[in-house]
Formats: structure tokens, sequence, C-alpha cells
């Protein structure tokens, strides 16, 4: 017995340790993945840069780059969220034209996925998710101009059902299932279309982002990015611009920002408030009576979005037509740099930190999001 006993306790001194505590610890590990695009200051790409060559501060505390990488084969999901309010009437051709093109180029069916929202009184998603060319081309070919919410409510639409696309968009308005309590969130800008609540009219471009980047491309892995094509104006979303930067930044997503306008939008030549910015509002020019309120700096927000995302913002004009624009998002998109890093310091979730990547190469910009969000 006693020989049996001592066996039993040689047994149980030779069994492996417990494995819960390295597992436990290697979950409490926290990586941050930073894409990033190089470019000389005359705008060449840069694409042969060494792990040593880059240098990155966390809330000004250098860090240690433990990941590095080349990123030129890696999956890409690509949302493109397209300006469909009244003030775009007149470029939304060459809009269509130049996405169509840009998607031909730059998906490779067999790893790539986009998806095409539209936006102006309401956020609609026209094409979710996927591979096919085909489908987006279908989608862009859908895309026009929204009516003004008071004829739509008298005419029930451009399409059956009284929605201004196909069905109306998703079941309940805006997202599969109306996306969030009440019938979309924000609600349906169609007047009787469901959700409630919110300012007729105005365009939601903030809010687009919001949900593009919360419903569709937060669940995605790898590359990712939204193009946007608008004149930058916003005056209908429920959501601010912080709030949507924030969205994009925690889904880990590019924004790229084209400022596409029609000068003669908001009434022509002579539409000018007292700062110098054009007025806008109702239908000629102001609110009835001859009033109005002074248009935003459209080109100052989508730098800002841009900017803080780690896109970059460019502006349609005679030098720079938009395939060109295409073209260079193109280039950015195949030549990028993936850097991690485990910061330093320990923090509570839902805190956004600052971090500032830069380059020991002379004359170089980095392209890449300016913070990350705790979890």
């Amino acid at each position: 017995m006693p020989a049996a006993g001592l066996l039993r306790g040689q047994q149980e001194t030779q069994a492996p340790p417990p494995q819960q505590p390295p597992a436990k610890f290697s979950t409490d590990v926290k990586v941050v993945n930073v894409f990033a695009t190089v470019r000389t200051k005359s705008g060449k790409i840069v694409n042969n840069l060494k792990q040593g060559d880059f240098v990155l501060d966390d809330e000004g505390r250098p860090q240690t780059i433990k990941y590095f990488s080349q990123e030129t084969d890696l999956p890409l999901n690509l949302g493109l969220l397209v300006d469909t309010s009244g003030s775009q009437r007149r470029v939304l051709g060459d809009e269509r034209a130049a996405s169509l093109k840009f998607f031909e180029q730059v998906l490779r069916e067999d790893r790539d996925l986009a998806f095409v929202i539209h936006f102006d009184y309401q956020v609609e998603l026209l094409q979710d998710l996927t591979n096919s060319r085909a489908k987006l081309e279908d989608a862009l070919n859908l895309l026009q101009v929204g009516q003004n919410p008071n004829q739509q409510q008298q005419q029930g639409g451009n399409y059956p059902n009284g929605g201004g696309y196909p069905g109306g968009g998703y079941p309940g308005g805006g997202y599969p299932g109306g996306g969030y309590p009440g019938g979309g969130y924000p609600p349906r800008r169609y007047p009787g279309g469901g959700g409630g609540g919110g300012r007729r009219g105005g365009t939601t471009l903030y809010d687009s982002i919001l949900l593009a980047s919360d419903d569709i491309i937060k669940k995605q892995q790898g590359r990712k990015a939204l193009i946007l094509l608008t004149d930058g104006v916003d005056n209908g979303s429920k959501s601010t611009i912080y709030q949507a930067i924030a969205s994009a930044q925690k889904a880990d997503t590019f924004v790229y920002s084209i400022l596409f306008s029609d000068p003669d939008a908001y009434g022509g030549p002579g539409m000018y408030g007292p700062m110098g910015r054009r007025r806008m509002g109702y239908p000629g020019g102001g609110y009835p009576g001859g009033g109005g309120y002074d248009r935003p700096d459209g080109k100052k927000i989508l730098q800002q979005i841009s900017k803080e995302t780690g896109g970059r913002f460019f502006e349609v004009g005679h030098f720079h037509p938009i395939e060109k624009i295409y073209a260079e998002i193109q280039e950015d998109l195949r030549n990028q740099y993936n850097i991690g890093f485990t910061p330093d310091q320990a923090n509570a979730p839902g805190i956004y930190r600052h971090i500032q990547l830069t380059t020991r190469a002379k004359n170089t910009v980095v392209y890449a999001r300016e913070g990350y969000w705790t979890t």
C-alpha cells in the first residue's frame, strides 16, 4: 500500500502544471495595428522603408515597434459613400463613371470586398459587401439625386413601395431590420417612410460615416477604407462630426475624402454671407423671406475627417480630375505598411490615445491615423 501510494504521489508531482495563467496573460496583451502610407513631399510613393525607419509615439512616449510588414496582398474592404443631395446633381454622372472604373481596377474578386451607400436626407445601403463587380455596377446605376422631402411625400417616392430606391431601402428604413430601434439610425428622412424624428431635409454626411463604420466595416478584418464623394456639407445628421470620426477610428478605417462640388449648386454666384461663405437653405438661397445661413466650409470638414482617420483629402479640379484622384488612392491602398505595437502603459477601456508615426527618411510624409481607442 505505501508503495502504491508513493507511486500515485510520484504521478501527481510529475503532472504538467495548469495552463490557465499563461492563457489569461496572453489575452491581456493589447496590440495596436497602424496602417500607413508614405509619400515624398512631392507626392511620390515610398515603398522601400524598413522597420527601423519608423518612429512611433503614444501620447509623447516612444514605443517599440514589434510587428512590421509591407502589405500589398492583404484583403481590402472598401466602402463608397456617395452624396446624392441636390447640390450634387450636375456632378453625379462623373462620380458614377469614375467609381465604376475604380472598382474595376482596384478590386480583386478573389479576395477584396466593397459596398455602396448613398446619402442625402437619409442614409441607404444600395449594395452590401460583395466581390461582384456586376452588383457594384448595378448599385452605381441606381444613384440619383434625391427629391425634396415634401415632393417625396406627395409622389410616394421615385420607385415602388414609396422609397427613394427599389423597395424603399432595407425593411424598416435604412439598414437590415431597421438598423436601430424605431426604424433605422438615424431615422429615415423620407416622410412617411418610418423611423420618425430627425429633421426633414438636409444632407446626412456624418450619419453615413457612422453607419458604414459601425454596421458594416467594423466587423471586417484586414485593410479597411471609406471613400467619400461629397461637397462636405452636412445639414441633416443626428450624429456630429466628432462621433463620425470616432466611429471610423474605432473601426480602424481610413477615410478618403473627395471634394466634388458644383460651384453654382447653392443659388449661383452672389449668394454669399457676411463671411464670404456661400449661403444656403431652401431653394433660392435661404429661408422664406430671403433669409438663409452660412454654409459650413465643406473643404475644412473633409480635411479634418481624413486627417484624423489616416486617409487623405482630395479636391476635384481641372488639373486634378477624379480619375487621377482614384489612381492615387489605388496606389495608396497597394503600398501600405502595417505597424504593430503594444502600449507600454495600461489604460482603462474607452480612452482615446494620440499617436504620432514618423520616419527617419528625409522629405517624407506619413499618412496614418492619429490615435486609437483603448479596448
